[in-house]
């Protein structure tokens, strides 16, 4: 017997779990990673072109980020999808499942690329210089023709990590990111002969680079031996509405939840711009950090609903059970790490982004908040994804829909604003503070209500099962 064959024996149930859920993770952590570093490039290398190309890359991207987010979420049906059928052994209806899956995407990234041009329409309606808003308008419209490309991607995406295959994920994503940078160096600068274009030049660069990286893994999936056993490029198939219509009710209120969240973090962006520079700047260091440092759990969670999708696909709750709390429990406990590590480093890190004394005040003591909030968004983000391993998708809907809009948003406005028409509000507005106040408390108010859904989900399809076994027998 070879030593890891021992150590496999001998190791407890969790340990292995534990592992398997990081094989599992740690290569999309890496891709999701390298698709943040894309738009950090479009933005550091338009910095340096001039403050108007800037700043049509960031009023554009911030508009894409809520629409590519809401779509990224929409697709994430085929996942737990997929997971069913190999836990289940049905090999044979995941092909079928993916073809279906990419006509889904292809008719949400239509709409979305339609979306995102419509919301030019604000960028003339809210007091911008002409200039700036004409150059964000078409910055748009260049990188929306990308992304019926993305939301192909991500059903392919789902697709393979549902069966344990995220290398390719990690891969293709490194190679968008170093693709996204040289064209951007290309068309952005106007280097080796090309046409210097700015911010339209970041746009190109990102559309293309989403259809190179689905092009990409048509092709892993072609030649990879690990898909020959669920091959979904046999043979034509046109759209099957029931198969697309149970998908879309799967996936969309995943992409509400998304859209929820990032839609009222933009709102109190844009509500904290009015008390001026440090507030916002400080505000915006803070939440890109968090953002950074939120990958590490969301990886962890998709590959969570993989594992309880495919528990549940063998017909054995108790493990579902079991691999879910596992992965609650190593979210929550990096949770710990990262919030003892931004509590401690908070000025480190507030001057790793900026020289100016004031907004390193300003961001070390939102960083604190930050701090605080680790804990409850690794919980939250977990057990939202075991439970929509079970195919559940609208309770945590619900629940993350309140904590965002009716707790985080209004409450922020109470603290940050103070506004006299309400009774009760501090003595003076706490300005971004009291924005995060509310983000600590909602994502605390989350934390516990989808914990107690999960738990609550877990017993309940344990105690079907115990009695479909009964009645079995």
């Amino acid at each position: 017997m070879s030593a890891v064959t021992h150590a496999n024996r001998t190791a407890s149930p969790v340990r292995l779990e534990i592992a398997t859920l990081w094989r599992l993770s740690w290569p999309m952590l890496v891709g999701q990673l390298a698709t943040v570093g894309m738009g950090v490039a479009d933005v550091a290398m338009t910095g340096h072109v001039s403050a108007e190309e800037l700043a049509a890359v960031s009023l554009g991207t911030s508009v894409w980020h809520i629409v590519l987010v809401t779509v990224m979420g929409t697709m994430m049906a085929l996942n737990t999808v997929v997971a069913h059928e190999i836990g289940a052994a049905r090999h044979d209806k995941v092909p079928h499942s993916v073809r279906q899956a990419l006509w889904k995407g292809l008719l949400v990234g239509l709409v979305g690329m339609l979306f995102a041009n419509l919301c030019t329409l604000l960028f003339d309606n809210v007091g911008l210089d002409k200039h700036v808003a004409d150059r964000a308008s078409l910055f748009l419209h260049v990188i929306s023709l990308g992304m019926p490309a993305f939301s192909c991607y991500r059903a392919l995406y789902g697709y393979t990590t549902s069966i344990n295959q995220t290398k390719p994920i990690m891969w293709i994503a490194i190679f968008g990111l170093v693709f996204n940078v040289f064209s951007n160096w290309l068309l952005v600068y106007g280097n080796w002969g090309f046409p210097m274009m700015g911010a339209v030049g970041c746009a190109v660069s990102t559309a293309l680079g989403m259809w190179l990286m689905l092009g990409a893994m048509v092709v892993w999936v072609k030649y990879a031996p690990a898909y020959r056993l669920t091959y979904p490029f046999t043979h034509w198939e046109g759209p099957d509405w029931k198969s697309i219509g149970a998908m879309l009710r799967l996936g969309l209120p995943i992409g509400v939840t998304y859209f929820a969240e990032v839609s009222a973090f933009a709102l109190i962006s844009l509500l904290v711009a009015r008390f001026g520079v440090v507030a916002i700047s400080s505000h915006q260091i803070a939440l890109n950090f968090a953002s950074l440092v939120f990958m590490v759990p969301l990886s962890f969670s998709i590959g969570m609903m993989t594992r309880v999708g495919q528990a549940m696909g063998e017909r054995n709750p108790e493990r579902a059970r079991f691999v879910g709390w596992v992965g609650v429990g190593v979210s929550v406990a990096f949770g710990a790490l990262s919030a003892i590590g931004i509590a401690l480093f908070r000025w480190q890190i507030a001057a790793a982004y900026t020289s100016d004394p004031g907004v390193q005040e300003a961001c070390a003591n939102l960083l604190l908040l930050a701090a605080l909030f680790q804990l409850s968004d690794a919980t939250q983000v977990a057990t939202a994804s075991a439970i929509r391993g079970y195919q559940v998708t609208r309770s945590p809907m619900v629940i993350q829909l309140v904590a965002f809009w009716g707790v985080s948003l209004p409450l922020g406005c109470i603290l940050g604003l103070a506004p006299e028409w309400f009774p009760w509000t501090p003595a003076a507005p706490m300005s971004t503070t009291g924005f995060w106040i509310g983000l600590v408390i909602a994502l605390t108010v989350a934390a516990v209500l989808l914990t107690w859904s999960f738990e609550k989900l877990a017993r309940r399809r344990i105690r079907e099962g115990a009695q479909a076994k009964a009645a079995a027998a």
